[in-house]
Parts: structure tokens; C-alpha cells; sequence
């Protein structure tokens, strides 16, 4: 049976803290394959400062496209309304499966919120990963309270997070600055054709 990582985001834009992320939850839990879904509507975040959903696609599949055991979906590409993670799971299980969902320490606190939570762990098993430098602790109150509410414990990997962020990339692309050795070159090319995060509100 084939074990696959789900890696949902916004991806506003990709950068090598998400690939590194991912290519070493890949190794750390011997997966079969990384599957980078792009949001098309995130539900927690302001549709403002997004570029188009497709444009978001093309630089996952361009930072991708050199990793055997990388793939991007457009599943909530195709779908209309919010992304919801459930519906993506809903979508993507199958008996030839074994699915994983990579989520940050800081959502999987905020898990709760989202919709169908307990679903969501009867459809993936949870991978959390504590962002360096946070305090997050798998035996605080709040995270216990996720854990007894989604039935489910989930997989703590403490895997390497790189000082990038998508905000001060796409406000180093405003202000003209480089963003080199942040993000592929592919994908920097891409933005730059495609003039995005030209006139974004910070």
C-alpha cells in the first residue's frame, strides 16, 4: 500500500522552507510520495493578498518538478467554493492508500476550527510539525483537547524550518528586492513574468 503525504497550503508563494519540509518528512516516515495540493480558497486566510489560484499551481509545479516523489494536485482547483481539507481527503482516499496530512504545530492547535475535524483524522493520520523556536507541547491542555476531539495521536516530526517566509518574500518582490537562494529560480522567473505581488497590501 503506497503512503502519501498531503502538503496543503496556499503556497503564496512556494519557497524552499516548504521543500525541504516536505523532502524531509519524506525520508523521516519512509513515504512513498509528497502530494503539494494549492489552495484554491483558503478558508482562514484574506483572499487579498493571494495571487490567482492557477498562478499558485504553476509555482508548485515549477519548484516541484525536479523530485521523483514530489507531485501537485489541482483537486481544489476544480472545486468551487472554500478548500476545505476534508473534501480533499474525501476526494483523494483510496484502499491502495495510506494517507498522511502534514499540518504546522500552530494549526493543528487551531484544528478545532476547521471543519469536520474528526473526520479529517479518520481520513489521514496527523503529521505535526513543531515550527523551531515555538513552544509547542504535545502534552499541553490545548493540544490534548485536539487529540481527545479528533480520536487520533498524532505524528510529531521536528523537521528542519528554514527563516523564510512567504509575507517577506512577496514584500521583498514589491520593494524590488532579491529574493535569490529563497525560492527556485524557476519559480522567482515565474513571478517576475507574471508580475505578481506587484502592488500587495502587506
Amino acid at each position: 500500500m503506497a503512503r502519501t503525504a498531503v502538503f496543503g497550503g496556499s503556497f503564496n508563494p512556494i519557497h524552499y522552507g516548504h521543500l525541504l519540509l516536505a523532502d524531509e518528512i519524506l525520508e523521516t516516515l519512509e513515504l512513498d510520495r509528497i502530494l503539494f495540493v494549492p489552495a484554491a480558497v483558503p478558508p482562514h486566510k484574506s483572499p487579498a493578498h493571494l495571487a490567482p489560484a492557477g498562478d499558485r499551481h504553476e509555482m508548485v509545479r515549477l519548484a516541484t518538478a525536479g523530485h521523483p516523489k514530489f507531485e501537485v494536485s489541482d483537486a481544489e482547483l476544480r472545486r468551487t467554493g472554500p478548500s476545505y481539507t476534508v473534501d480533499t481527503l474525501e476526494a483523494l482516499r483510496s484502499p491502495r492508500e495510506d494517507l498522511f496530512l502534514i499540518v504546522g504545530s500552530e494549526t493543528f492547535l487551531d484544528l478545532l476550527t476547521w471543519r469536520e475535524p474528526r473526520r479529517i483524522a479518520e481520513l489521514a493520520r496527523l503529521v505535526v510539525v513543531p515550527r523551531v523556536g515555538s513552544a509547542f507541547d504535545h502534552d499541553s491542555a490545548a493540544a490534548q483537547k485536539v487529540v481527545r476531539e479528533i480520536g487520533q495521536e498524532p505524528l510529531i516530526v521536528r523537521a528542519t524550518s528554514l527563516p523564510i517566509s512567504a509575507s517577506d518574500l512577496r514584500r521583498r518582490v514589491r520593494e524590488g528586492r532579491s529574493v535569490a537562494y529563497r525560492l527556485p529560480e524557476a519559480v522567482a522567473a515565474y513571478i517576475r513574468a507574471r508580475r505578481l505581488y506587484q502592488s500587495e497590501v502587506a
